[in-house]
């Protein structure tokens, strides 16, 4: 089965169903800054993809996300990030690391800013998921240009075979 390209409107498989949001963001123009849209891409696409996983092209994220994001029982936010270590390298912040990666002042991108404000605005209005992580991958290149770097697009499949475990694992303790 393959699933259609996320639509932020109608995303989750059933209210009842317990639901895990991968949130891709990133900027597909800037080479590797867009592999966490490509990820979200490739979970799409991919049939091995369980329905209860859905996956969404954030891009560079914007408060139309809110909603999405506070429907979910989980999610997990994958982005490019400066991890100081080799290109394609992949690294999963928890929720406690996620607000300490994305506050700190050294921030990288626009999208970081947004996502921290989002976060801020969903934790207001009483968003707690169950789980909350950030997949981050560290980037080679982030340039104008459409392709990844081989490192980084290397990167990509198990960067999805990891969303789909750290989903099933939240699932089972839940």
């Amino acid at each position: 089965m393959h699933h259609k390209a996320a639509n932020w409107e109608d995303i989750f498989v059933s209210p009842s169903e317990y639901s895990v949001l991968v949130l891709g963001l990133g900027n597909t123009l800037l080479t590797d800054d867009g592999v966490g849209v490509h990820v979200a891409r490739q979970l799409a696409s991919h049939a091995a993809t369980p329905p209860w996983l859905q996956p969404l092209d954030g891009g560079t994220l914007g408060f139309r996300l809110l909603d999405v994001l506070c429907g979910a029982d989980a999610v997990l936010i994958i982005d490019a990030a400066q991890l100081g270590a080799g290109a394609g390298t992949i690294r999963i912040f928890d929720r406690d690391e996620l607000v300490q990666y994305v506050s700190r002042s050294d921030r990288s991108s626009a999208h970081e800013a947004g996502l921290t404000d989002l976060l801020t605005l969903a934790r207001l209005g009483g968003f707690a998921p169950t789980y909350l992580a950030l997949m981050g991958i560290q980037p080679q290149t982030i340039d104008w240009g459409e392709s990844l770097s081989p490192a980084v697009e290397n990167s990509v499949f198990a960067a999805s075979q990891l969303a789909i475990s750290t989903g099933r694992g939240w699932r089972n303790a839940a």
